[in-house]
């Protein structure tokens, strides 16, 4: 490819060498360091590609090889400039356009989020200008860490940021913290919402106790650190001490003279329980779309709006529904110019009731998906009693699920000071 672009620049032409000994001439063109590419046989002459500097060189050699060179065409960019050189404004626009595509190539035009479910793109953006990041700033300003930095800092739920520069667009991945679901209409989380890298030095170095997130009877507790104080088959409460990180330290007589401290870690999985319960409306609004509609059709250059049509309308129900498409060039290279339009279209409402059947399937896969998230946490359910009531107005599921989940949640340890009577001192000093 690069080669290619070179050839082209410095310009070659196609030849077709006839006569009588045309091998010679190939021969020769070696000798002097002539480069050909391209070769073909045409009957008893041959075709070839030959460079504009080569070309230059032939001849003496064609004189001495008694052939003939037919010149069959010019491919490059001096052959271009060279036809085209009485064309001054075609140049001169040319080169303006090299240069406005190098200036827009030092800027963002566009700001992409993948990953972001809770939170908007609108939101997001809103929050990235006031740090003054937006779309049409210069791409020397753009901080990425910096830019993670505080995105990370004003949402506590979104545990991983990436921001890179792709061509003129800012790419922003997200990934936010799945780990909380509703429970009694609370949220209730089921592991931490940072892993070990979002904490600071300082916590890693703490002593730590490992105590239980909720009810439940132990299944399997596997200790790396710390002193467990349960075991298999045990019941514990919400806040009990599962595994404790203070270690005694005694003496010959098995006397407590000190503790050490260490961080405890440890698997401890418990069979729980939960209260399932998903509503929903048994009716519904269907609309009716009428064949009356409003278009505006625009073109969007940076801040500056071109509008074609009009959106006022006396419907009394309409939906608005925009389609914008961005220019760019390649891939990855966006320009500030985008175009679209916009239409409403007006509906009649009409109130409609759910089938037994459609009521019953979305309950379902509610149900289903709900089960889904759950066991991408690691959470098994091991049973469940969940039943369906439709009422007059609305529908529920309900029940209890019976799971089995790691309960392990983190905190301070309690830091004893053991006191020592000075009797005990005297004796070690006499000895």
């Amino acid at each position: 490819m690069i080669q290619s672009i070179i050839r082209y620049m410095r310009g070659y032409v196609k030849i077709r060498v006839e006569g009588y000994s045309p091998e010679r001439f190939l021969n020769l063109c070696r000798h002097h360091q002539i480069y050909i590419w391209g070769l073909t046989p045409c009957g008893n002459a041959y075709e070839l590609y030959m460079s504009l500097k080569g070309f230059r060189k032939l001849r003496p050699i064609v004189r001495k090889t008694h052939t003939r060179v037919v010149l069959i065409s010019r491919v490059g960019l001096p052959f271009f400039i060279y036809k085209y050189r009485k064309r001054k404004l075609f140049f001169l626009s040319f080169f303006l356009c090299m240069g406005l595509l190098y200036l827009y190539s030092s800027f963002i035009w566009d700001i992409h989020f993948e990953g972001n479910e809770k939170w908007t793109n609108e939101t997001l953006l809103e929050f990235l200008e006031t740090k003054n990041v937006a779309p049409h700033m210069p791409k020397s300003k753009v901080d990425c860490a910096q830019i993670v930095k505080d995105i990370r800092k004003e949402y506590d739920d979104i545990v991983w940021v990436s921001a890179s520069i792709d061509g003129s667009r800012l790419n922003i991945q997200i990934k936010e913290n799945e780990d909380t679901f509703r429970e009694d209409g609370e949220d209730k989380t089921v592991s931490p919402a940072k892993g070990v890298d979002a904490q600071s030095q300082e916590d890693t170095e703490q002593p730590k106790d490992l105590i239980a997130s909720k009810d439940g009877v132990i299944t399997s507790i596997i200790t790396r650190t710390g002193v467990p104080q349960v075991h298999e088959g045990d019941t514990v409460s919400k806040g009990d001490i599962l595994v404790s990180g203070r270690v005694e330290v005694v003496n010959d007589s098995l006397e407590v003279v000190g503790y050490q401290y260490q961080k405890a870690d440890a698997d401890i999985f418990a069979d729980t329980q939960m209260h399932y319960k998903d509503t929903i409306s048994t009716k519904y609004k269907k609309k009716y779309y009428e064949k009356s509609k409003r278009y505006q059709y625009y073109v969007k250059i940076g801040s500056w709006f071109v509008d074609l049509g009009t959106l006022k309308n006396n419907y009394k129900e309409w939906d608005l529904r925009t389609n914008e498409h961005q220019l760019k060039l390649g891939e990855n290279f966006y320009l500030p110019i985008s175009y679209g339009s916009k239409v409403i279209k007006s509906y009649t409402p009409k109130e409609k009731t759910y089938t037994k059947e459609e009521i019953q399937k979305q309950l379902t896969e509610n149900f289903e998906q709900f089960s889904k998230r759950l066991q991408e946490k690691g959470i098994q359910i091991k049973e469940n009693s969940v039943k369906i009531h439709i009422g007059q107005n609305e529908a529920s599921a309900t029940g209890e699920l019976f799971l089995n989940e790691r309960i392990t949640q983190e905190a301070d340890t309690e830091i004893i000071e053991i006191e020592r009577n000075e009797q005990d001192e005297s004796v070690r000093t006499d000895n």
